[in-house]
């Protein structure tokens, strides 16, 4: 039989048995919101981008090739395509890993039944830019005669 003392016990332990069938419903994580165009597989991956510190290297421009099956994931290896001219050995090292670690980040893809379907086994050219581009210059129609006042 219960005492006076164990019927404040018998409450709380009723009261963690409630809440926690509670919270594993309230908890659950969201789910990935499906890419559906190439624009949503750019940003996604992009939103994975991490270049390395400028304390370790300098900014340069990077592009790899890279293909998915139906469901996302990576479809052979990767391959860097293009990087700055002037970059030196240990910023182009940097830059690889740096986009190595995005794509296994970024990896599976939620990719919509269409578009997995779209690009499964398709090469896609992602560009990394990470140099500061200078201003465009306004273009002066030379071709267009004076005006004289």
């Amino acid at each position: 039989m219960a005492t006076p003392r164990s019927k404040p016990l018998l409450w709380f332990a009723a009261l963690l048995l409630w809440l926690a069938s509670i919270v594993p419903v309230t908890a659950q994580p969201a789910q990935p919101a499906q890419l559906d165009t190439l624009k949503d597989i750019f940003a996604r991956l992009h939103s994975c981008w991490r270049p390395p510190p400028l304390s370790q290297a300098e900014p340069i421009d990077i592009t790899v090739v890279v293909s998915f099956n139906r469901e996302g994931v990576i479809l052979g290896h990767p391959k860097i395509t293009y990087e700055s001219e002037h970059a030196s050995d240990n910023d182009r090292l940097k830059y690889r890993v740096a986009v190595m670690e995005t794509l296994q980040r970024c990896t599976p893809l939620p990719f919509t039944a269409g578009l997995g379907g779209a690009v499964a086994g398709r090469p896609l050219a992602v560009p990394f830019r990470t140099r500061k581009r200078p201003p465009k210059t306004e273009e002066r129609k030379a071709w267009l005669p004076q005006k004289i006042l």
